[in-house]
Order: C-alpha cells, then sequence, then structure tokens
C-alpha cells in the first residue's frame, strides 16, 4: 500500500500527528509512505530526517503571506495532484485541516485520487472564527472516499452531515518525545498540588467556570496552584482570573517543547472545556504519567477514564468542578490515578499500533481505491522531489 500523508499546517497538533505516523508507517514492510508538508513548518528538519519521499510546499509564515500564498492555491493543487499520482498513492490522507485543503481536496477526487480526512472537528467551536465555515467543511469531507475521526461524538457528528460515507475512528496519540520524567513531581516535593490549564485560549476552553471553580476550592485546599498558560486574552475571556490566589499566568503561544515541560511540572492538568471534539493535551498529560481532570462534554469523556487515569466532574457546573479538582488533592488518590495515566499513556505512544489501524481501514472496502492497493515491494520505485523553500 502506498499512503501520502498531507499536512500544510506550520504549527501545532498537526505537525506532529503526522510527524509519528510517518515515522510508524515507514517502518513497515507492506507500506510506501510520502509526504506533502509546508516548508515552513517547524518540525521540517524532523520530517526530512525521515528519509521519505518528500514535497516541501511553499505555503505561508505572515498574514500578508497567506493573502499572497492564495495565489498559488490552484498551482499547489496541481503539484498536490501530480506528487500522488507519480508515487502511485494508494490514498492521500488529511492528518488535520488547514485553510487550503478546502480547495484542493474536491480536486484529488475529480482526479480520481482517494482523498480520505482525518476530522478533528465536526463543528466551529463556539466563539471560534465561523465564515464559511459549513461551505469549506461540505467541500472538504464531502470530497472524501471516507473519513476517520478522533472520537466517537465527531464520528456521529460526521454521520450525521454526511449520511453514505463510511466513518471510521482512529485514536488520537501522543508525541513519541513524550514520556514521564523520572523522580516525584515538583508539588509532592513542596507540598503543594499543581494544575495546569495549557493551550490556545478560547472561549469554549470554559476559562470562567474554572475561575469560579478555583474561587470555591482554594479556600478548602490553600496547598493548591494553577498555572494558566497559552495564547489568548484570559482578561476578556475570565475577568478576575488572574488575580486569585495561587494563579499564575502566561499568555502566549507554547512552543512544541514548552507543553510538556510544563505538563512534566504539574501533579494534575485541568481541561474545564464547555463544549470539545477531543483534546491534544490529555494524551501527551497521560504519557507523562499525569492524571487529567475534565468537564463531562464530548470527546472528553472517551479520552479520560474517570477514577482510572483522571477525573469527570459530574456536572457542568463550578461545584462539580470544584470537587474534583479537590479529590485530585488527595495524595494517595492522586497518586493511584498518575499510576493510571501512565498505564494509558503507554497504549497512547504506540504508534505502531495506530498505524496498523490506519492501514486496515484504508485497506477496507469502503477506504480503498478498487485495484493497485497490493503491489510487488520490488518494482521501480517513482520518487517524489523535494520543493525548494
Amino acid at each position: 500500500m502506498r499512503i501520502l500523508l498531507w499536512y500544510w499546517g506550520r504549527k501545532g497538533a498537526g505537525g506532529q500527528i503526522t510527524l509519528s505516523l510517518a515515522r510508524a508507517l515507514a517502518a513497515r514492510s507492506d507500506v510506501d509512505v510520502a509526504l506533502s508538508v509546508s516548508a515552513q513548518a517547524d518540525l521540517i528538519e524532523d520530517f526530512r530526517r525521515l528519509g521519505l519521499p518528500m514535497d516541501a510546499v511553499p505555503t505561508y509564515s505572515s498574514a500578508a503571506g497567506f493573502a499572497l500564498g492564495c495565489l498559488r492555491v490552484p498551482w499547489l493543487a496541481r503539484r498536490l495532484r501530480r506528487q500522488a499520482q507519480d508515487f502511485g498513492a494508494d490514498a492521500i490522507v488529511s492528518v488535520m485541516t488547514h485553510l487550503w485543503t478546502p480547495l484542493v481536496a474536491p480536486g484529488l477526487a475529480r482526479a480520481g485520487l482517494a482523498f480520505v480526512p482525518i476530522v478533528h472537528d465536526a463543528e466551529p467551536h463556539p466563539g471560534d472564527p465561523a465564515v464559511l465555515w459549513g461551505p469549506r467543511f461540505r467541500r472538504e469531507v464531502g470530497s472524501a472516499r471516507c473519513a476517520i475521526a478522533l472520537s466517537e461524538s465527531v464520528a456521529a457528528a460526521v454521520g450525521a452531515r454526511f449520511p453514505r460515507l463510511p466513518v471510521h475512528r482512529l485514536t488520537l496519540g501522543s508525541p513519541l518525545q513524550v514520556a514521564a520524567p523520572d523522580g516525584p513531581r515538583p508539588g509532592a516535593r513542596s507540598g503543594e498540588v499543581r494544575f495546569a490549564m495549557l493551550g490556545r485560549l478560547r472561549p469554549y476552553k470554559g476559562l470562567d467556570l474554572l475561575r469560579d471553580a478555583w474561587r470555591l476550592l482554594q479556600p478548602r485546599h490553600p496547598e493548591a496552584r494553577l498555572l494558566v498558560a497559552g495564547q489568548g486574552d484570559l482578561e476578556r475571556l475570565a475577568p478576575g482570573l488572574s488575580g486569585l490566589p495561587g494563579v499564575e499566568v502566561r499568555s502566549r503561544w507554547l512552543t512544541e517543547e514548552e507543553l510538556p515541560q510544563l505538563i512534566a511540572a504539574s501533579d494534575a492538568v485541568v481541561l474545564p472545556y464547555t463544549e470539545a471534539s477531543q483534546s491534544g493535551v490529555a494524551p501527551v498529560a497521560h504519557a507523562m504519567g499525569v492524571p487529567v481532570v475534565v468537564t463531562p462534554v464530548g470527546g472528553l469523556v472517551e479520552q479520560v477514564r474517570d477514577d482510572i487515569d483522571g477525573l469527570v466532574a459530574r456536572h457542568m457546573t463550578p461545584a462539580a468542578l470544584a470537587d474534583a479538582l479537590g479529590a485530585m488533592c488527595d495524595p494517595a488518590r492522586r497518586e493511584r490515578l498518575a499510576a493510571g495515566a501512565l498505564d494509558s499513556g503507554r497504549r497512547l505512544r504506540d504508534w505502531d499500533g495506530i498505524a496498523d489501524a490506519l492501514v486496515r481501514i484504508l485497506a477496507s472496502p469502503d477506504g480503498r481505491v478498487p485495484a493497485g492497493i497490493e503491489r510487488d515491494r520490488s518494482e521501480k520505485e517513482v520518487p517524489c522531489r523535494e520543493g525548494s523553500t
């Protein structure tokens, strides 16, 4: 089977997923894998070190670059189609949507290429920009031979929009380079209990809910500390949170290296979302042996096993979230949940297993092109050139 992994984003989880999938697929004897990635990607050197056939396409690194780059989209679409055809791709897997994906995907279908998107969100998050979201989503997923969702809630939403489209499930794993650190947590040494809420600060992340819960928790557990770190306007989303006792705020973009470092310095991660497809932070936390406290919404309840590798608040109220955070302050319970998180993390770092599931999806009757999926690996390879940066 020949799989072309496509991701033109520059930052965030999409690059990590693409890199982890590419490594695992490249190790298989029954798969050839090629890449189409952004030349401006943060992980471009990591992609190059894989030694795989790769096209590094010029995208953009600024708003002005995006505007100019849109003029190149028809050319880039032809370039992707040509790469897929020259490689003999049995499937083009879009690892995560990009602003240009809906403009390119229909042409792949018209060319007879099997386009398979991994769908992270089936609806726009409340408070996020949603201009033309519906038409863009229909163009992208409507061009797919089948779709892959990372949670049951997203799979159900995709199925409701596209009743005839086969929708499969795949586990959202944790980056391979993330692992649990040795030794006790900083909080265990200091007597504090350190919670962290990390990632982009957006309206649906429930920061106002966290603020109100923290007001209830802190008098009962003065040893509790909270770090809120990520890019966004915290004061607009949760006025007063930064001034509460025990709260530290770092309002800036977190690099690929910083996120696991901050999780490693925490005793628990809290995800107080009011809406969720799934979280990319939860798998990283579990891989590092850090339990997670979540609200009972969307895919979060699929990612966290209540009272095994984390805690799920009983209701979407400040009191219920405060109770869950307070339960995490119990040292014995927290130690047990950390062990459960570490056990879950071993599964989430099994990219060989995730890659095997992807191959089985693509080889299923509703996930592949009808012919050409089995090839004699002794036949001459058609290399893909790497685009200039």
